[in-house]
């Protein structure tokens, strides 16, 4: 194939892959494509990154758990089937893996109950990825916002947290939430409406000590 031609090729290829589907993708991945893969990956590093991040106890299993996920991902691929959707299968795996983890150091995280260090640096990693394109002046408010969001979050139950990571920072919808964690819609539906309630409370709480929401 002429030189001129395989440039073109090379330079196609990505925008044809940015146009296909996650479940098509992933179909191609489980076929050797390896573009596919790093195609997906850019579409979710980020989203998948935030809910373990929100999730995880500790600052230092996010990404061991993240790069296991996507290891596990890639041992599974044969396995694959696009029953549904691809962020679902990848979130699930991602939840098991926390899940695992968390049992298994069960007594170190005992251990360490109380201590705010691996909440407070993952917050500062969080919000400095959120702060990263604004001004000084701009960053601070944002900073602040997001600081208080984080300490309202931290109240709320990990189960109904988790529900509201998933939809508000995931954008999933209801049957995807429902999927990810195994529960039934009306399950999700009911963790949702709590956490927001809850959430409320207590960011009026910090507007009525004087904070600027």
């Amino acid at each position: 194939m002429p030189t001129l031609l395989l440039q073109c090729v090379s330079a196609t290829l990505p925008d044809m892959l940015a146009d296909l589907s996650d479940e098509m993708l992933m179909l191609r991945y489980c076929d050797g494509d390896l573009p596919a893969f790093e195609e997906l990956y850019r579409r979710h590093k980020h989203g998948l990154y935030r809910f373990i991040a929100w999730r995880s106890p500790r600052l230092d299993w996010v990404e061991e758990v993240v790069q296991d996920s996507w290891a596990r991902l890639h041992t599974a691929r044969e396995r694959y089937r696009p029953d549904a959707p691809f962020r679902t299968y990848l979130f699930q795996i991602a939840r098991n893996r926390l899940t695992d983890l968390m049992r298994q150091r069960h007594a170190v995280l005992a251990s360490e109950l109380g201590q705010d260090d691996d909440y407070g640096s993952a917050f500062d990693r969080l919000a400095d990825s959120v702060c990263d394109s604004l001004s000084p002046e701009q960053a601070l408010v944002k900073k602040r916002q997001i600081a208080h969001l984080y300490a309202a979050l931290r109240t709320l139950p990990a189960e109904q947290k988790e529900a509201l990571v998933l939809h508000q920072f995931n954008g999933m919808e209801l049957e995807e939430i429902a999927c990810v964690t195994s529960v039934p819609i009306e399950t999700v539906k009911s963790r949702l409406r709590y956490a927001m309630q809850k959430l409320r409370a207590q960011l009026q709480q910090f507007r009525s000590e004087g904070e600027t929401i």
